[in-house]
């Protein structure tokens, strides 16, 4: 049996609406993105594979959302908009629901020409779309994952995503069919810190913190500084940043 027939089948007698369900179901194994209670944006979401997939991680406490402009058939547990995720009514729509997220994701895949470079050219735009709605729905800390063809511009692509997060891998779930050149971009820990790693800040030690290091506040960030104590104001070098804190050093 073909890995294609594997999952359409599998997929056919458990009750998923497509075969894509078990990529999700296999991202998740290998990132960690979907836990009880987690509030999930999935963009481009018909027929609903993944959206079954997210309700039943996230459960009776979470919250999940589809957007697609196609018509989506009702799923207990999960909302549904219609509409173009790039205009504004569809984000506030989906933003009026949500609140933040803790999970934006995106199976999309462009009608295919069989042209392999414009294929792959038209991928990376609809990842840049979404990661666009992700930027501005995501939680700190949250996760992006999206599907893209591999091909020419994904390390532009992933060198775009970076910044905004703590890291950035590729995984090719099994489920995914074997001749094709799809993987998907995972981005975990969206990071909002007022600061960069490496830049150079004078801080006000307003606390300490239970290991000893200065506690200080930069734009409600909060800033772990070694040797540093309450009451001082000290020029810091930043040397981590983490999605709700971050570690700097007393510059000498």
């Amino acid at each position: 049996m073909t890995r294609k027939d594997e999952y359409y089948n599998r997929a056919k007698q458990e009750g998923y609406r497509s075969r894509s369900a078990y990529k999700l179901k296999q991202l998740d194994a290998t990132a960690n993105l979907l836990h009880e209670g987690a509030t999930v944006v999935d963009l481009g979401a018909a027929p609903g594979g993944w959206l079954q997939v997210a309700q039943q991680e996230v459960g009776e406490a979470g919250t999940v959302v589809g957007v697609d402009r196609q018509r989506i058939d009702a799923l207990d547990g999960v909302e549904t908009v219609r509409g173009d995720m790039t205009e504004d009514a569809t984000k506030d729509e989906v933003r009026e629901i949500v609140g933040e997220a803790d999970v934006v994701c995106s199976d999309m895949a462009p009608n295919m020409t069989g042209e392999y470079e414009l294929d792959h050219a038209r991928s990376v735009h609809l990842v840049r779309q979404a990661l666009e709605v992700a930027l501005d729905l995501l939680a700190p800390g949250g996760d992006f994952v999206a599907k893209v063809f591999d091909g020419q511009d994904l390390d532009d692509l992933k060198a775009d995503i970076e910044p905004e997060f703590e890291y950035v891998r590729e995984v090719r779930p099994d489920a995914s069919r074997e001749s094709s050149s799809e993987l998907f971009l995972v981005a975990k820990g969206r990071l909002t810190a007022p600061v960069a790693e490496g830049d150079t800040v004078t801080v006000e030690i307003v606390d300490t913190g239970h290991e000893g290091d200065g506690i200080a506040k930069v734009e409600g960030y909060t800033l772990f500084v070694s040797g540093a104590e309450a009451g001082e104001e000290v020029e810091v070098r930043i040397d981590e940043i983490k999605p709700k804190y971050g570690f700097a050093q007393r510059v000498e």
